[in-house]
């Protein structure tokens, strides 16, 4: 089962409702209804937190520099970040890019939605605060170091396009195993499995929850390899999972001016 937030006509809050097979239309009171353009909505409502160095390819590239200054070693506890209200948007949103920008790097990742409060989790019991999963565009400017706080480069506003919608835990049989892949401009890009976590799911869970706890409509990002395409103003993107959809956003240059935004 999915469940989508949408902006319908006549409604002027937002609706809870679940997606056609297709993604084209929601149910609403019995009918299919399509959704307006700005209609869809980030399927959660809650803080969304994202981790980096949680893939072995990112660790076997920079790996080597955590040994050097500022670092000593390699970090043993998961590196988080936020991603602020002010960068979520949902299914098809257009996203402006900071004045200046000439490119930013497309983060295709699986986000985990929690349904309930989730402190302290074991492993084994990782999962019982899961709602379910959608999918998120981390995008951020590109950056040549990992130790500074990365708030200019990932919280521009629009910067993490999440959704279309929660696809309940029970129909994705086992989130270590997705394939993701990302299109830019019609164009396939890039190609990953969750299986390259370093932490896998459960123990991401686990290790962030010993420190910090999630409350319901919260998002834990699983992290994605620091190598990722690059897209512009411009460019369309989408982000495919296996067994929980598609999401979609289009990038456009900042307005003449300087002025940064969401249309």
């Amino acid at each position: 089962m999915r469940q989508a937030r949408v902006l319908l006509p006549g409604h002027a809050d937002p609706v809870t409702v679940q997606p056609t097979p297709d993604g084209e239309r929601v149910h609403l009171d019995g009918v299919e209804v399509p959704v307006p353009g700005g209609g869809w909505l980030p399927p959660m409502t809650g803080l969304v937190y994202g981790v980096v160095l949680n893939d072995r390819a990112s660790l076997e590239i920079y790996g080597p520099r955590m040994g050097q200054p500022p670092h000593g070693k390699p970090p043993v506890a998961p590196v988080l970040y936020i991603k602020p209200y002010n960068t979520h948007v949902g299914h098809r949103a257009v996203v402006t890019l900071p004045a200046g920008a000439a490119e930013v790097e497309v983060g295709a990742t699986l986000a985990i939605v929690f349904g309930a409060t989730c402190a302290r989790a074991t492993e084994a019991g990782a999962f019982d605060a899961v709602a379910g999963y959608t999918i998120a565009i981390d995008l951020s400017l590109p950056k040549a170091d990992l130790y500074r706080p990365p708030i200019r480069e990932k919280c521009f506003d629009g910067a993490c396009p999440i959704g279309p919608w929660v696809t309940q835990r029970p129909s994705v049989v086992d989130p270590g195993r997705l394939s993701i892949r990302t299109w830019i401009n019609g164009e396939l890009r890039h190609t990953r499995s969750t299986d390259d976590l370093l932490r896998p799911v459960p123990q991401l869970i686990a290790a962030v929850s010993e420190f910090m706890s999630f409350h319901a409509g919260d998002v834990l990002l699983a992290g994605y390899p620091l190598t990722v395409p690059t897209a512009r103003g411009g460019d369309t993107i989408a982000v495919e999972i296996d067994g929980i959809g598609r999401l979609e956003c289009r990038l456009q240059e900042a307005p003449a001016g300087g002025a940064v935004g969401r249309p």
